[in-house]
């Protein structure tokens, strides 16, 4: 192997294994690179015993001191952004440029923490004559945070960096099929000056989603990952009377109306469709053409031809996720859709072992078919066709989704229509990937979101945060009122 086994990392330090392992791959190779850990109940306990002891001290810092790791964690991100790229691209996949956009975001994330003195303030008033009235906002205390595999290093930054800097400590769950970049995240925060319990990693499966769950001392949990997982950990956490906030798949509609850009649409929608792999949940996922816009899709078909699988295109994640999508692909093509690009029988040379799909174009998909409606998470594009605008929104309504839709045209009437009625948290114009830059938050609608707020942004302060209302009186001269 060329990593060493993963370890948990618990009070400032990697904790001796004594436990079973599975196999960590490396998806363009198809080879073993590490083994990483299968937690349970113990490995959680301790890590939360840490957590407590830390928690005190940390909690009764000022904002401002606490966020002065995260200038220093992020000088180090920035430092160290070449590992922290190959690392991703060796466990997750992704392509060079893509896996350095990654850190490039978890910078981002960093740099938005940084602000939070400036952002999460008190408010004050004199609220009566001599009375006055202010509300200040307090750590929850333990939380936890479970990720998926799509984005080993942003993902775990959506949550832990806030977290951290508003006072709590984090134990982060990161899958059990990208385990590499949380172990550098635990090192270069502890040589940022992060105190010994803070921050801690529990590796696992789902004995550990459960123990986190179910822990009477962890009192928030976040979780990314498919809306099946979100929805049990959502009921199992708030069962325990624990707030979540978990984020589940999408089925994104991109609208393409027959005005629209034919070189920028057609070069967005399919950037959005095969970036990472399609394994994201931001991915372009069907395409809706309204009326006459077989020009986009011809250009469409001519940039997915183009790429190249193992320099333009990374491969999905397991071998198993490559034969779930084949077989959308194979069904949806028996039912009678017409496949204009596949990428099934795709090899790469020297990595003739690795989990590619080229980019496949799916034409005259009927709304019905799985392959529409389910989350396919690969390079994957359903055509459905429209006649207009009301029928296109009516299908992505029909989506139990709402996580993102974009609109192409030139209409600022037909942009703001779609803006207005999409059934989505997330809705662009001309862009085939509508994430909120920081401070905006990201959140989806619907079975994308369990929970009420966002993950990030000004919208996760409430979320890891509890208000206390504050009511003072000095003055003798206030005299009586009702609030004496």
């Amino acid at each position: 192997m060329k990593y060493t086994p993963v370890r948990n990392y618990i009070e400032g330090a990697f904790a001796t294994a004594t436990l079973p392992e599975i196999d960590v791959f490396d998806p363009a190779a198809g080879t073993v690179i590490s083994r990483v850990p299968m937690s349970g109940v113990r490995e959680l306990s301790l890590a939360v015993d840490a957590a407590r002891r830390a928690w005190p001290a940390w909690a009764a810092l000022p904002i401002k001191e606490r966020v002065q790791v995260f200038f220093r964690y992020r000088a180090l991100l920035e430092k160290h952004i070449d590992e922290l790229s190959a690392l991703v691209t060796e466990e997750n996949g992704k392509i060079e440029s893509e896996a350095r956009a990654e850190v490039l975001k978890a910078i981002e994330l960093c740099e938005f923490a940084c602000s939070l003195p400036q952002i999460a303030t008190g408010e004050v008033l004199e609220v009566s004559r001599g009375v006055e009235c202010r509300v200040e906002r307090f750590p929850l205390g333990i939380v936890a945070g479970i990720v998926p595999f799509n984005f080993p290093s942003m993902v775990p930054h959506w949550s832990m960096p806030n977290a951290i800097a508003l006072g709590n400590c984090f134990i982060l769950k990161p899958s059990e099929l990208v385990p590499l970049s949380a172990g550098r995240i635990a090192e270069l925060l502890t040589e940022a000056g992060l105190p010994k319990g803070v921050f801690q990693t529990v590796h696992g499966g789902r004995d550990v989603v459960e123990a986190i769950c179910d822990h009477p001392e962890i009192r928030a949990v976040s979780f990314v990952g498919s809306t099946k997982t979100a929805q049990a950990v959502y009921r199992r956490a708030t069962n325990n009377l624990k707030r979540c906030l978990a984020l589940g798949g999408a089925k994104n509609h991109l609208i393409v109306m027959p005005d629209a850009d034919r070189e920028m649409a057609a070069t967005n929608i399919i950037a959005s469709m095969s970036g990472c792999a399609g394994q994201r949940c931001m991915a372009a996922s069907v395409m809706v053409a309204v009326s006459t816009s077989d020009h986009v899709i011809a250009r469409m078909c001519e940039i997915a031809r183009a790429m190249v699988p193992g320099k333009d295109l990374g491969p999905v994640i397991s071998a198993e996720s490559k034969a779930r999508i084949v077989r959308y692909i194979n069904e949806a093509e028996s039912q009678g859709a017409k496949v204009l690009v596949d990428g099934r029988n795709v090899t790469v040379p020297g990595r003739e072992g690795g989990f590619y799909l080229g980019p496949t174009i799916i034409d005259h998909v009927k709304p019905e078919m799985k392959i529409a409606q389910d989350e396919v998470f690969g390079p994957v594009l359903a055509i459905v066709r429209a006649t207009d605008v009301d029928e296109a929104i009516a299908v992505e309504n029909a989506s139990p989704y709402g996580n993102a839709a974009s609109v192409y045209t030139e209409s600022g009437g037909v942009a703001r229509k779609v803006m207005e009625r999409a059934n989505a948290g997330m809705v662009g114009v001309n862009v085939g990937v509508p994430v909120p830059r920081e401070p905006f938050s990201f959140g989806g609608w619907n079975e994308s979101r369990f929970g009420v707020g966002d993950i990030t942004g000004r919208g996760s302060i409430e979320f890891w945060t509890q208000s206390k209302k504050m009511t003072t009186k000095w003055n003798r001269e206030a005299g009586t009122n009702w609030m004496s």
